[in-house]
């Protein structure tokens, strides 16, 4: 049997391809017409640096991957509308509520505010806006495992309330200095049903 022959024999069969997923999540691309004011947004925001930029592109990253936001200037675009309907946001997962909250604590010290802050059950999350009113999510994972995380979904009181327990992130940081525990920090409080009308919606925002 020839290389070519022994090659053929690994490709998956039709039903066999149906269980192939990505490996990850590689990077998202922004057009802009704010380009600079946008490329400065995400780098303080992710702590971000440049692996590439010119005077109309800049491919951002955080980590050992080339780009995770690759920013494209496009004079003359629009404003996005309110109340159209399409792609909602974008998040990013950070290691644990503590460096979470200092990311908040910076970005406030910059005039960078989250306009939502809600402990989701699975996830704590903050909202932002970026210039061009992009949604940016920062958020870490509650639960140790995955398998936990995927069990709380499957409760009845996350059934009753799939949407979240809003928090402030000053007062926890404040409450984390004095010495309570991450983890009684992450628990979500059981406050009864809440649906959809209670998310803030662009009319609010």
């Amino acid at each position: 049997m020839t290389t070519a022959d022994n090659e053929a024999t690994q490709i998956p069969t039709h039903e066999e391809s149906k269980g192939i997923v990505p490996i990850k999540f590689a990077h998202f691309v922004l057009w802009s017409s704010r380009f600079d004011e946008t490329r400065e947004w995400y780098r303080t925001v992710l702590n971000a640096h440049p692996s590439y930029q010119n005077d109309y592109v800049a491919f951002l990253t955080y980590d050992d991957e080339h780009h995770r936001v690759a920013i494209v200037s496009a004079p003359g675009l629009k404003d996005k509308p309110k109340g159209y309907a399409g792609f909602h946001h974008v998040a990013f997962t950070y290691a644990n509520l503590r460096d979470l909250l200092l990311t908040h604590e910076r970005l406030m010290e910059q005039g960078i505010e989250p306009y939502w802050a809600i402990n989701h059950g699975p996830t704590s999350s903050l909202y932002y806006f970026d210039p061009d009113k992009n949604r940016v999510e920062l958020q870490i994972d509650n639960f140790d495992t995955d398998e936990e995380g995927m069990a709380y979904c499957a409760t009845e009181e996350f059934s009753e309330n799939p949407i979240g327990v809003d928090f402030d992130p000053s007062d926890l940081l404040r409450r984390l200095r004095a010495g309570e525990s991450e983890t009684e920090l992450k628990r979500r409080p059981r406050i009864g049903p809440r649906g959809m009308e209670s998310v803030p919606s662009d009319a609010e925002i």
